[in-house]
C-alpha cells in the first residue's frame, strides 16, 4: 500500500510541477514578451518590445480606452520595423497633435470588428475565390489573400503587408503582428 500511494504521490508532484511549464509553452511571445490570452490588447502590447512605435501612436491617438474595451477586435499590429519603413518623418509627423485625426485613420484602419482568426481569414479568402475583402473600423476595405501559406493583405493605395505571426489571443480580441503599416 505505501509503495502504491508513494507512486501516486510522485505522479502527483511531477504532474504539479510540469504543469506551469505545459501552460507557458501554450502562452505565445510578441517582442519577446509573453501574450496572455487574459489580458487585453493594450495590456499585452506595451510588453512587446516590438510594438513600441504602435503603443506611442495609439496613446497619441487616444485609442487606449477604445483598444482596452471588450471588443472583440481583430488588430493587424504593425512592429517597429514597419513603422521604419515609411518614409522618414512620417511617424514623427503622425504622433503630432495636429495630426491626430490623420493618425486615427491610420491605426483605425488596422482594426477589424469582431475576433478573426486566421483560419476564419483563410477561410473568407477561400469563400471569397482566392480573395477576401475586411472592412476595417475606419470603414476602409482590406483585401486578404494567400502567399502560399501566409495571410497578405493589400491596402486601399495597393501596399502589401504580410501576417507574420498570427493568433494572438487577447481577452477583447486577436491580434496578428504585420511587417508593413497600411494605408486607407
Amino acid at each position: 500500500m505505501s509503495k502504491l500511494f508513494s507512486r501516486a504521490l510522485l505522479a502527483t508532484a511531477l504532474t504539479l510541477a510540469t504543469a506551469p511549464m505545459a501552460m507557458a509553452a501554450k502562452v505565445p511571445t510578441v517582442g519577446g514578451a509573453p501574450m496572455y490570452p487574459t489580458k487585453n490588447i493594450i495590456e499585452n502590447a506595451v510588453n512587446s518590445k516590438d510594438h513600441t512605435t504602435l503603443v506611442a501612436a495609439v496613446k497619441a491617438a487616444g485609442l487606449v480606452d477604445t483598444l482596452s474595451g471588450p471588443g472583440p477586435f481583430t488588430v493587424f499590429a504593425p512592429t517597429n520595423a514597419a513603422f521604419a519603413k515609411l518614409p522618414a518623418g512620417t511617424v514623427e509627423t503622425l504622433v503630432r497633435p495636429e495630426s491626430k485625426a490623420t493618425l486615427t485613420s491610420i491605426l483605425t484602419y488596422h482594426v477589424v470588428a469582431g475576433r478573426m482568426t486566421a483560419k476564419d481569414i483563410a477561410s473568407a479568402i477561400k469563400a471569397g475565390g482566392g480573395k477576401a475583402t475586411l472592412t476595417t473600423v475606419a470603414g476602409g476595405p482590406l483585401t486578404a489573400t494567400m502567399a502560399g501559406k501566409r495571410i497578405m493583405l493589400t491596402d486601399a493605395k495597393g501596399g502589401m503587408s504580410h501576417v507574420t505571426q498570427g493568433d494572438v489571443m487577447q481577452s477583447n480580441g486577436v491580434i496578428h503582428v504585420v511587417d508593413t503599416v497600411l494605408m486607407p
